[in-house]
Parts: structure tokens; sequence; C-alpha cells
């Protein structure tokens, strides 16, 4: 609980006292993390003019507060924010967030980027005996209540990194939340960037490709973990906070797949940095700091400090009006949101973020834990919950000044080497190479138990928590479960099949509360008529292309070495520019294959599709056509083919 009990002898008094804490600080949360709806925001010059001036005025009585002695230092409490997906019947994303938020009538619900993802904003707990038992309680009342509610609209909730079924199609704006605030940020961040969003990242599979949007954000989804800090304490407990993030990553990975391809074990990490970075790049080497990033020093002095970094590099994204300066609300004796800092640190995206908030007239600072996934189950989340609290409140004193023991880059290596390899990630770790396994189980359990035993949680939840921990540690995480039986699919049907057989998998697992070490690989998969509908479900994507330019005698040579009888050819532009079949070849037998081109022997009028094409409509094409398969475009560039076979 976040009051005292002995002080208020009316137990009405005590509840109704208890709700105004616990919805002031999930306000105060909502505020920080997901920004506010600004339905009156004008975002004219006008407006942006007084928000940087309010933004001033924010810093400036942040630090006379620190220095007054203003903020909450007698009490830690532990919140949360539980993000989610929804899925239909085909355990595909379903774009229902709005009519299922309107429906379930509760204020810790609340809207994600895309119309498929909802967010639950859990209460604050004192951080003391049963906290961890009460908020897991809260945390699975709240998912039931949205599950029943989503049921009635035919709608599943996955707790996953990145739902392995989301595909182009569902990353459009249509599927983007239609509130102004949304719109706003899509808007800023392309404009800045002058040219659309690049996505690039590699891991056993490579995802390369240009959007057009941000809603590429929307594909993460988090648990995202907020514990409150002494004002005293803030700097040592941040560069902590930072100095943990990648062992504690390395053991919660849950994100492995995007649009198929298997990536990082936590590709929520490098997906989330590049979807919304809005830097432009020069012919010459530009030190820019990302918007969403782990950070670039260890911090020194106070919170105050790192707000200053950070309006210092990054441009204002968004504003709001303002009746009152902070400033003004400290002289009359009353305690500010700041709610122009508060904004600006919600468009800004540190792995930890530090945060202020106002709870029952008493300002606080907290640290939110930002890159630990969604799922896989509540328990996995609730003992990574611990696991970082723990460590949190056992920091060792010898911890305490970061930089004159670590390196600030080995942290952030350390960081993302986790999202690249999990649980296989070796670790500098104070000069001395370690493994997950090593560092978890030899240095930071014990730490995470001491922490939580120094504020008197229950011994059963300590033991409970941390030995799923310890269970992961040894067994595999939720990426690694994701990853194996992936590739098991994929062997035994098309990708799309194995995405979806994935997907109903996960959430027939997260039905049964077993934590994930516990999970058993997916056998019995019977052999069953695929219900398909767009092309994309049935398309070849690992193509060979041919060039214009090439010589017959190459392209021959390829296609009966790989026993394929039609190749698409593209121009110098990447672009789709002939198609060549072996029954076309055989047309130009006494042609010299020798000196021949490509472009002397291919079909020029090229029937194709696009990947939303439906495959009925597909299959009519090339009976009307007489044709045996259809390239798949998208802007006249190639993304896969269709063939009989597939049909």
């Amino acid at each position: 609980m976040s009051v005292r009990y002995k002080s208020i002898p009316d137990i009405c008094h005590f509840f109704a006292l208890w709700h105004f804490v616990a919805l002031t600080w999930i306000k105060s949360s909502i505020s920080i993390a997901m920004g506010e709806h600004i339905v009156n925001g004008k975002f004219d010059e006008e407006e942006r003019k007084a928000f940087v001036q309010h933004l001033i005025d924010d810093i400036q009585a942040l630090e006379l507060m620190i220095k007054g002695g203003m903020i909450e230092d007698d009490v830690q409490r532990i919140g949360a924010e539980q993000e989610m997906c929804l899925v239909n019947g085909d355990f595909r994303p379903s774009p229902k967030s709005m009519e299922i938020i309107k429906d379930v009538k509760d204020d810790h619900f609340t809207t994600e980027f895309a119309t498929y993802n909802i967010e639950a904003n859990l209460d604050p707990y004192k951080l003391e005996k049963d906290c961890f038992a009460n908020m897991e309680q809260q945390l699975r009342k709240l998912l039931d209540k949205v599950k029943q509610t989503a049921d009635d609209h035919g709608v599943k909730v996955v707790l996953t990194g990145i739902l392995p079924t989301i595909s182009k199609d569902e990353l459009g704006m249509n599927f983007m939340t239609p509130i102004p605030r949304y719109f706003r940020i899509n808007e800023v961040l392309k404009t800045w960037r002058g040219s659309d969003f690049s996505l690039r990242i590699k891991g056993a599979d490579e995802l390369s490709l240009h959007h057009d949007s941000v809603l590429f954000e929307a594909c993460n989804t988090s648990f995202q973990l907020h514990l409150q800090i002494p004002p005293d304490d803030f700097i040592k407990s941040y560069n902590w906070a930072q100095a943990i993030s990648g062992p504690v990553l390395g053991i919660c990975c849950n994100s492995p797949l995007l649009l198929g391809k298997e990536l990082w074990r936590e590709t929520r990490i490098a997906l989330f940095q590049q979807s919304l970075d809005a830097r432009v790049w020069t012919k010459e080497v530009k030190e820019q700091v990302a918007r969403v990033g782990f950070g670039e020093r260890w911090q020194k002095n106070s919170v105050a400090e790192i707000f200053k970094q950070d309006i210092s590099t990054h441009r204002i994204l968004l504003t709001k009006p303002i009746e009152k300066s902070s400033l003004d609300v400290l002289q009359d004796g009353k305690i500010p949101k700041l709610e122009a800092l508060s904004l600006f640190n919600s468009t800004v995206y540190r792995w930890n973020r530090p945060c202020y908030g106002v709870g029952n007239g008493k300002p606080h600072l907290r640290i939110e834990n930002r890159y630990i996934p969604s799922g896989p189950t509540i328990i996995d989340e609730m003992a990574n919950f611990a696991f970082w609290v723990g460590l949190m409140a056992g920091r060792p004193k010898k911890y305490d000044d970061m930089q004159s023991i670590m390196d600030f880059r080995v942290a952030k290596l350390n960081f993302f080497k986790a999202a690249m390899n999990g649980r296989n990630t070796m670790f500098s770790w104070l000069d001395k190479t370690m493994t997950v396994k090593e560092i978890v189980l030899k240095v930071l359990l014990p730490i995470a138990y001491d922490g939580l035993r120094k504020f008197e949680i229950d011994e059963s939840d300590i033991n409970r928590l941390l030995g799923i921990i310890e269970a992961r540690t040894k067994r595999g995480t939720g990426a690694e479960w994701q990853i194996r039986n992936f590739r098991e699919l994929k062997k035994q049907m098309k990708l799309d099949s194995a995405i979806v057989q994935l997907t109903k998998a996960m959430y027939n697992n997260q039905e049964t509360q077993a934590p994930v070490h516990q999970w058993k690989p997916i056998t019995g998969m019977k052999k069953t008529k695929e219900s398909f509908q767009w092309v994309r479900q049935i398309m070849s994507t690992k193509l060979m292309k041919l060039y214009e330019d090439d010589y017959a005698n190459l392209a021959i040579a390829i296609m009966q070495w790989n026993n394929i009888h039609h190749i698409p050819v593209e121009n110098g532009k990447g672009e789709i520019a002939g198609l060549l079949t072996w029954s076309h070849i055989e047309r130009f037998e006494k042609l010299d294959k020798k000196e021949a081109r490509v472009s002397d022997i291919m079909v020029k009028d090229v029937i194709t599709v696009e990947p939303r094409t439906e495959i009925e409509t597909a299959k009519k094409m090339m009976e009307e056509h007489q044709i045996g398969c259809l390239p798949v475009c998208v802007d006249n560039h190639i993304v896969g083919i269709i063939s009989k076979v597939d049909l």
C-alpha cells in the first residue's frame, strides 16, 4: 500500500485515500510513459514559444524542490504498465482496442499506438511484505477482465514482446489509433527525417526495408517497471540500473521474430530505436544522439542533469497549452506537476528512464525500466519484476560509484550484446568475462535475495519468484522457446502457417499460467488443410533473380542447377523488368546463348499481383492467361512469387 495504516482511523477514509493515491500515481505514469492525448493542443508557434519557457521553468522548479528537500524520500513504491496484443480467431492482429477499452469501463486501461494493442496501468504498491503478491493478483484480475470483454468481440489477448503474426499489412496508417497525439508524433518525425524510416536488423535472418510511418513502434509490447527512488540516492541507483541492464535483459528475452524473420533474441531493442529514428545522415561522420537509446555516459549530480542532457540533445516533439508556470505554483506553496517536462520526457525513450510524478500531493522520483518484454506469462513477468527490484534494492556499496569500477561503454555493450544473443551472451563484468549463467547465479541473484529481504518481502514470494529466474537461467527463455519451435514448424509447413501455429501455442501455454521454462515443445502437429486468403500467405519469398544484361547461357545454367522453371528479371533500379520461363527459352532454341542477353529472351509484359491480392483472384489470373507463375510486387519491386505448386 502507499499510505501508512495507523494515521487513518476511519477504514472508509483509508480506502478512499488509497484509491486517490493509486490513481494519481497511475495518471503520473501515463503522463510520463504514454503522454497525454492533448485534446486542446494547437501545436503552433505561439504554443511552442510558451512551452519552451515552461520547460525551462520546470527544470528550475525541480532543482528548487530537490534542494529544499521537498521530494518524497521516506517511502518506496513499485508500479508497472502491462502492454498486450489483441488477436482474432486466426491469431492475427485484431484492431479492436478502442471498442474493447470502451466496453471494459476501467480507467486502468488505455490505448497504444496501434489499434491491436492495449495497455493496463497497475496501481502502485509500497515496497514491503506482500506487494508482489498483491500486484500479481491485480494484474491477473485486470487481464481476466479485459479477456472477458475481448471475448465478446471475438478477440484473444496475447502477451509477447513482438507478435509473430504481425505483417506489413498491419503497419499502415489505417491501424494507427485515431488520437491526435499519435498522428502528431508521426507527422513531426517524418518531417524531421525528410524521407522514409529505414529498418535493418541482422540476426540468423536479415530484415531490410523502408517504411513511411512510425507504426513499426507498435510491434513492441513491454512490461514496464517503475521503482520510486529517494532523491539523494537517485544517481547511484540510476547508474546501477544501467550497469545491470544487460544481464537482466539476457534472461528476459521474448522477442526473436519480426515479419517471419529470426533476428535478435530481443528484437524490440533494435526495432524501437530504428522505428522512431528521425536522425538525418550525411556523407561525413556526424555525432547524433538517438531518440531511443541507452545513454552516453554515467550520470553525476542529480536527476535534473539527466533531463537537461535530453533537452539539450533532442528537439521538442510535442507541445500543449499550460496555464501556470511551475515556479508560480511553487511560490503559492503548492506542488507543481511539471507538465512541460513530463510531456517532453514522454518523447525521449531511454531504456532506463527517469520520471517525476506527484501522488497524494507529494512529488516523487522513479526509474522506469522499459526494456523488459511483455510475457511469456504473468508469473514470468512478476519474476522479472522481483529480480530487478531486488537488484536495485540490494545494491552493494561497492557499486555506488560505477564510473570508478566499470567503463560506461562496457555496460552499454553488455546491453546490446544481451539483446542480440540473450542467454548465450558473454558479459564483461568488473574486468572479468562471464556467461549469463555465471553472472546471474553467482553475482546477481544473491544481491536480489538480499535486496528483497531488506524490505521484508514475504519469504515465500522471494523464493517463488527468484526461483523462476534461477530455473529460466538454467533452462531457457521465451525467445529460445519461440526460436526452437519456429524452426521445427518451418520444416513441416509454410512460413505463414508456422507463425500462426507458434502464436496459437504461445497463447495456449499462457493460459496454463506455467512459467516459460516449463513449456514443452510443440508436438503432434497434424497435417490439416490450411486456410489461406492472401497471396502473401503462400508466396515464395526466397527468390533467385536475374538482371537484364545477364548472358542467356548463365541464366539457363542457373535455372538448370536449381531445378526452377521461372525466374524474375530486374533492371538496374531493382524494379521488375521481365520474367524468364523455361517454356519461353525453348522458343529461342537457335539463338546463340553465349551472345544473347536475358533481355533478348525474357517475357517483357509481365502480369503481376500484390501481397494482398486474394488467392482465388491470382488463381483465376493464372488460368485465364495460361501461365505457371505470378511475380508478387510492391511498387514495381518484386517481393515474392506464386506458382501452381504453391496453389
